[in-house]
């Protein structure tokens, strides 16, 4: 008997413990209110979390135009959010530079991107990569393919690097051409029959070659 009490005294004692030791390393009951970092540079988010007790870990580096670079555009734990103190906060960077993407990854040729696609493939593949700013331009000839993609004045090519924020001009072609030439035919087949019916012979009848007087040119 004795030594069962002991054990639930031990139990008791122990249970005890572990709980105050939780209390202890975790701050039962203690919060902190989370302070507001966003648009603020890299410099000051981190030096202002520190201060305060936060631990701080970088998430990832997005790009946005709106936002100055090496600048915080988000924060989690949301800012006034109520936290144990020394939580880790975690920072998303705006790049210093946006990012760069591959057009046309097919690396078994060389050649200029995209070309021979049709605009709709093309403009899809563009808008799936992120691309927002893109301008078509249209070249008469006698399909919707496109001839070439171009940026700042140069021709982009198959594997080759493109910043996500430029503008892509997008040169195909308008597939006018067989429409030009089929209005061209059926414009000059009008004209013939036309001109053939205003050229019809004229018939004189036979009965009438007697009252005609036969004329001598000397």
């Amino acid at each position: 008997m004795a030594n069962i009490i002991i054990i639930l005294l031990v139990a008791i004692i122990g249970v005890f413990i572990v709980f105050l030791s939780l209390n202890i390393f975790t701050r039962h009951g203690e919060w902190q209110a989370v302070p507001e970092v966003e648009n603020m540079s890299f410099t000051n988010a981190i030096n202002t979390l520190h201060d305060q007790g936060f631990r701080t870990d970088i998430r990832d580096s997005v790009y946005n135009e709106d936002i100055n670079p090496g600048f915080v555009v988000e924060q989690f734990p949301k800012p006034g959010a109520k936290v144990k103190p020394g939580r880790k906060i975690f920072l998303y960077i705006n790049a210093v530079h946006p990012r760069e993407l591959i057009i046309d990854a097919d690396n078994s040729s060389e050649g200029e991107a995209l070309k021979g696609y049709s605009l709709r493939q093309g403009l899809a593949k563009l808008e799936e990569l992120g691309f927002k700013k893109v301008n078509v331009i249209k070249i008469p000839g006698d399909n919707d393919r496109i001839i070439r993609l171009t940026s700042n004045g140069k021709t982009i090519n198959k594997m080759e690097k493109v910043p996500v924020t430029a503008l892509i001009n997008v040169e195909v072609h308008d597939g006018q051409l067989n429409r030009l030439a089929d209005s061209l035919l059926e414009e000059e087949y009008l004209q013939y029959v036309t001109e053939v019916e205003d050229e019809q012979p004229i018939i004189i009848d036979e009965d009438d070659l007697g009252d005609i007087e036969p004329v001598f040119v000397q």
